[in-house]
């Protein structure tokens, strides 16, 4: 995982609430000096989130261009192919990941169909080529970029083969299937006995938010009839559940031991205990689930901001709001909602979606800047700071879809045992 994890000396700053006045102190690596750098940071000095709101077709219109562009950047390199983990100050635009352009490749089967934009299924059958050119003999995916050297990482490894799952039920792709499953085996293989997974994880440490690798796993299992790897998703969202406090927070769910999580690893973990009750018809999942989301709708701002860590019984503990989180929570709170019929998810989506649009900038010429989403608003906030990663895009495009649609992004299998769909 990368997602604040490979790089840790841009996202994991130690101030979680920086004041204007401390842009002063930051790094030089930030390069503050560059113009559009300065831009950025002297429109959200004035205010964030105050972009113009359009319909929802006109905002996901901007994020799937710039996420193509972010695919077309690695044109003529050795990952073809791959999405551009995002745009940073720091680096510029960054190297294909592997990670995230796993479930890209869902995103973008979607947005095909409900843009009428065909070009997209071949550019993530390029992703898909890409992916399983990484692939080694044991099943196992690099972590990081893919880079020779680079060791796998669980959570990593569930999120290309959330794009394996995609490349096989949409594109009817076996290489898919045959591949999800390899890659099935070398998960299951790396679990403790008590579910948990210590091995391949960041910083040496289990997480909670490796729900959302166990989906994958649990859709594979049910797509290809391996009992195995859904008996393997129980005992890790058992182990998971043990980790739930009173109020619906979970602990062992930050990258780095010691700290809140961000509201995009909350929402990682939420995600993953719905759709596994889905994918299993396990009610006490999505009990878990309901437990934490209604803790977040409960601190929700009327405008929609959530705040960027959460500690224990949602208390803030940052200033600036995780934008990818916001968008990651639409999501969450719209497939409550099309689980449970309850119409108040629909409306904290609504507020996060509305949120997020206005921290998108459609009306730039910078094509680097014009339909990327920021990590944190304000930009220099704790999460991504400084930078537009493509998994912000990816769920914010995924929530414009479910919302506009009143779909599942995936779709659900359907070999499922259900609960409510």
């Amino acid at each position: 995982m990368w997602n604040c994890l490979a790089w840790p000396k841009t996202c994991h700053e130690l101030n979680p609430i920086m004041k204007p006045s401390s842009l002063l102190q930051l790094p030089l690596r930030y390069k503050p000096w560059h113009g559009r750098h300065l831009r950025l940071v002297l429109q959200d000095i004035a205010g964030t989130a105050r972009q113009p709101e359009h319909d929802h077709r006109t905002h996901l219109r901007g994020a799937i261009d710039w996420l193509c562009r972010a695919q077309d950047i690695r044109n003529s390199q050795s990952d073809a192919g791959g999405v551009a983990a995002g745009w940073s100050f720091e680096d510029g635009w960054l190297p294909g990941y592997p990670e995230t352009t796993g479930y890209i490749i869902e995103t973008f089967i979607a947005a095909a169909k409900h843009l009428d934009r065909p070009e997209l299924i071949e550019r993530s059958r390029k992703m898909i080529d890409w992916e399983l050119s990484l692939q080694t003999a044991d099943g196992a995916f690099p972590g990081h970029f893919g880079e020779a050297g680079s060791h796998p990482v669980i959570f990593n490894q569930g999120q290309i083969m959330h794009g394996l799952v995609a490349g096989y039920t949409s594109l009817n792709r076996q290489d898919c299937l045959e591949a999800g499953v390899r890659a099935g085996h070398w998960l299951v293989a790396q679990q403790d006995a008590d579910g948990c997974y210590r091995k391949y994880e960041h910083n040496g440490v289990p997480h909670v938010y490796n729900t959302r690798a166990i989906w994958a796993l649990a859709a594979i299992g049910v797509v290809a009839n391996e009992a195995g790897f859904l008996a393997a998703a129980r005992r890790n969202l058992d182990w998971a559940l043990t980790q739930q406090t009173p109020s619906g927070w979970f602990a062992t769910n930050a990258f780095v031991p010691g700290r809140h999580p961000f509201t995009h690893t909350i929402a990682y973990a939420i995600r993953g205990f719905l759709e596994v009750a889905v994918l299993l018809g396990e009610a006490r999942y999505l009990d878990a689930a309901e437990i934490a989301a209604r803790g977040l709708m409960e601190k929700q701002r009327s405008d929609g901001w959530l705040a960027g860590t959460y500690g224990d019984g949602w208390s803030p503990t940052a200033s600036y709001a995780c934008v990818t989180g916001v968008a990651q929570m639409a999501l969450c709170w719209l497939r409550l909602a099309q689980i449970t019929g309850d119409k108040s998810y629909r409306d904290a989506a609504g507020r996060a979606i509305a949120y997020v649009k206005r921290t998108q900038r459609l009306e730039e010429n910078d094509d680097i800047v014009r339909g990327a989403i920021p990590g944190s608003a304000p930009i220099w906030g704790a999460y991504s700071r400084f930078e537009f990663p493509n998994w912000a895009a990816k769920f914010f495009s995924d929530a414009l879809i479910m919302d506009m649609a009143n779909v599942a992004v995936p779709p659900i299998p359907a070999a499922a045992k259900g609960l409510a769909r």
